[in-house]
C-alpha cells in the first residue's frame, strides 16, 4: 500500500487553487478595485463621525442605551461606563472606535447575505443540500486561510479583513434563520395557507416574525465572531485594538498586548449583552 502510494502522482490542488485565484483577480478586477474603495471611504466616514462625538457624550450614550435595554437595570450600564472610561483612560479610544466599525460593517453585511440565504435553504430542500457543506466549509476552514484570497483581491487594508470576516462570520445567521422558519408550528403556516396568504404574506406575516428570536441569536453569533476576527485581520492591515494586539505580540510586550485584549474584552461584552437584549427582552 505505502509503495502504491509513493508511486501515485501529486494531485495539485494547490497549483489549481492558484490559478483560480489568479484568473478571479485578473477577470473581476473591474468589481473588486469599486469594492475596495467604497467599503473603504464608507468605513472612513463612520469612523471619523462616531471618532467626532466627544468620548464622555458616547460612553453616557451607551450607559442610557444599556439601561433601558436591559428593562431599567443598572449592570451593563454600569459595566459600560467603567470598561469604556477604562479604555479612553488608556489612550485607545480611537482604536475602540475603529474597531466597532469594522465589526459593524462585517456583521450588517453578514445579515444581509445570510438572513436571505436562510430563508432559500428553510424553503428549498435542495438549497440546502447543497448550500449545507458549504457552511460547514466556511466554518471548519481555519480562519487564517481566508486572508489569503483576501489579500489577493484587495490588496492589504481593511476591506480585505472586512471580507474575511464576513466569510468566517456568515454562516451562524444563515443556519439560525434556516431553523427559525423550519421551526415555525406547522399548525400557523395551516392556518395562513387557509387564509389564503400568498407566499410572501406567509413570510413576512407568519414564518419571520415567529422565527424572529431565533434568527437574532444567529445575529449575535455572527456579530461576535466578526468581533473574533479582529486581532486575525489586523495581520493584513485592518486598523483597531487588533492591531494593538499584533503589535505587542511582534514585540513580546505583555503590559500594552494584555491591555488592548482586555479593551477587546469590554467591547466584545457590551456588544454581546446588547444582541442578547434585543431578542431575550422582547420575548418575555
Amino acid at each position: 500500500m505505502l509503495d502504491f502510494m509513493e508511486n501515485v502522482k501529486e494531485i495539485p490542488v494547490g497549483d489549481w487553487m492558484t490559478d483560480f485565484v489568479d484568473w478571479l483577480t485578473n477577470t473581476f478586477a473591474f468589481l473588486f478595485d469599486p469594492i475596495k474603495d467604497g467599503l473603504a471611504s464608507f468605513m472612513s466616514i463612520i469612523t471619523q463621525g462616531l471618532a467626532a462625538i466627544p468620548p464622555v457624550i458616547f460612553i453616557l450614550l451607551v450607559a442610557i442605551l444599556a439601561f433601558f435595554m436591559t428593562g431599567k437595570k443598572f449592570g451593563l450600564a454600569v459595566f459600560s461606563i467603567i470598561g469604556l472610561l477604562f479604555i479612553w483612560n488608556q489612550g485607545l479610544w480611537d482604536h475602540l472606535i475603529e474597531t466597532f466599525t469594522l465589526v459593524l460593517i462585517a456583521s450588517i453585511i453578514c445579515i444581509i447575505i445570510g438572513i436571505p440565504i436562510g430563508i432559500l435553504m428553510a424553503k428549498s430542500k435542495v438549497a440546502e443540500t447543497i448550500i449545507t457543506p458549504i457552511l460547514d466549509f466556511m466554518q471548519t476552514m481555519p480562519a487564517f486561510v481566508y486572508l489569503i484570497p483576501a489579500v489577493a483581491f484587495f490588496s492589504i487594508g481593511v476591506v480585505p479583513g472586512i471580507f474575511a470576516s464576513l466569510i468566517f462570520a456568515t454562516p451562524p445567521t444563515v443556519r439560525f434563520t434556516n431553523l427559525g422558519i423550519r421551526q415555525v408550528s406547522d399548525e400557523l403556516v395551516e392556518a395562513a395557507d387557509a387564509f389564503g396568504s400568498t407566499g410572501p404574506q406567509k413570510l413576512f406575516k407568519v414564518e419571520l416574525p415567529m422565527a424572529k428570536y431565533t434568527i437574532m441569536a444567529g445575529v449575535n453569533q455572527t456579530v461576535m465572531l466578526a468581533l473574533s476576527m479582529v486581532v486575525i485581520a489586523s495581520m493584513i492591515g485592518a486598523p483597531g485594538l487588533g492591531r494593538e494586539v499584533l503589535a505587542s505580540l511582534q514585540r513580546a510586550q505583555v503590559g500594552p498586548g494584555f491591555v488592548a485584549g482586555l479593551c477587546i474584552f469590554v467591547l466584545a461584552i457590551i456588544i454581546d449583552r446588547f444582541t442578547q437584549n434585543i431578542y431575550k427582552d422582547k420575548s418575555k
